[in-house]
């Protein structure tokens, strides 16, 4: 039977009416559903509604259910419910999986000696999942801040010459404006460079690590070559640290290595485009105009690909960047969060965005990792 009286914990009725005309109220479970006919344009509504929902603790969006309009209202919860058990074992498997790449960088077995391997490697295990860890972080941090309902870190293991493919947060609340898209898309890059910068200052002060010459001439050395971005060769100048060494059997302080991953890490995501940070922080900025921007970072990125390819003959790099132009198409195509208030963003947050994407610069070369042999 249909019923026009407002759930208890729902807003008035009478609030909604000058937006929206309800003609069905219903409660599913812990959810309110109000059937009705939408009597502005769906942006004007969101806009007047969402508020009004969150004032009574619920977040709303509107949907079409048989050819009707509803607007489903769900319960908001900010906080993980219980302990959460996949975090945690990603957490620990991602924990495992740098140790054992780290211990590489070490030039230790794992499986021959796991134990000297944990002794030796924990310190790069740390300067990767600090910076990682940071950077999403930022993220969660300012999502609670502006009550928009996020996971906390996923930590993705993989058996690479990291130990891991980075982490990630979900979003699953929606932005109620240009702000907290800007401040929640801003603050994992900023907070992530933070440590990075930290731990490249550390990583250079710590003596080099010394290979023999017996494992050099080994039949199956790969010899790994990273490229340097310029912050990391300015943090090093400003220090009076090396990062090369005429000795072939001295390398970097696996932990400088952490912080490159965490530059690296900064860079690709300030790609402006769909749901990377680039992309909610160009669409707080510019608004609905970030679309032209997107539609051009394919070809800029299958340019560099070119480039890497014909001009500096770097295979390895090449595959990398023809595979985010790949990626970048699709987050293109999803497009970045799309705000309930898509009120202009003030001139300090845009400022900040350029300074942001300058620091992204800061971290970029065209060759980031090499496999020589």
């Amino acid at each position: 039977m249909a019923s026009t009286e407002p759930p208890e914990a729902g807003p008035p009725l009478h609030r909604l009416e000058s937006v929206f005309r309800v003609y069905d109220v219903q409660r599913e479970g812990d959810q309110l559903i109000y059937y009705g006919e939408p009597l502005v344009p769906q942006d004007r509504l969101m806009k007047t509604i969402w508020p009004l929902f969150r004032e009574s603790g619920y977040e709303a969006t509107l949907t079409t259910r048989m050819g009707e309009y509803v607007i489903v209202a769900e319960p908001v919860d900010l906080g993980p419910d219980g302990v959460p058990w996949k975090n945690v074992l990603l957490f620990v498997a991602t924990v495992l999986s740098t140790l054992f790449a780290g211990a590489s960088w070490y030039h230790v077995d794992p499986v021959a000696n796991p134990l000297s391997a944990l002794q030796q490697a924990w310190p790069f295990t740390l300067a990767v999942m600090g910076v990682l860890g940071t950077h999403e972080l930022g993220h969660y941090v300012m999502s609670r801040y502006h009550g928009v309902d996020a996971t906390l870190p996923y930590f993705i293991p993989m058996p690479t010459l990291i130990g891991t493919m980075g982490a990630v947060i979900r979003m699953k609340g929606q932005m109620p404006d240009r702000k907290a898209l800007f401040d929640i898309g801003v603050a994992g890059p900023l907070a992530g460079l933070v440590a990075t910068v930290v731990v490249t200052a550390i990583g250079l002060t710590l003596e080099p690590v010394t290979a023999s010459q017996q494992l050099l001439n080994g039949p199956n050395v790969v010899q790994v070559k990273f490229g340097y971005p310029p912050l990391l060769k300015g943090i090093a100048a400003l220090m009076g640290e090396r990062l090369t060494y005429g000795d072939p059997t001295k390398s970097i302080n696996p932990v400088v290595i952490g912080g490159w991953v965490g530059m690296f890490v900064t860079f690709l995501n300030l790609i402006p485009v769909g749901q990377l940070d680039g992309g909610h922080i160009v669409r707080a900025i510019l608004g609905k105009r970030q679309e032209s921007i997107a539609a051009l970072v394919p070809a800029v990125l299958f340019g560099l690909a070119a480039y890497v390819f014909y001009v500096l003959d770097v295979s390895n790099a090449t595959v990398l960047w023809v595979i985010w132009g790949f990626l970048s198409m699709f987050f293109a195509y999803v497009g970045p969060a799309t705000p309930i208030d898509d009120d202009e963003l003030d001139l300090r947050r845009k400022l900040l965005g350029v300074v942001t994407f300058v620091l992204g610069l800061l971290c970029f070369t065209p060759t980031p990792i090499q496999i020589i042999s």
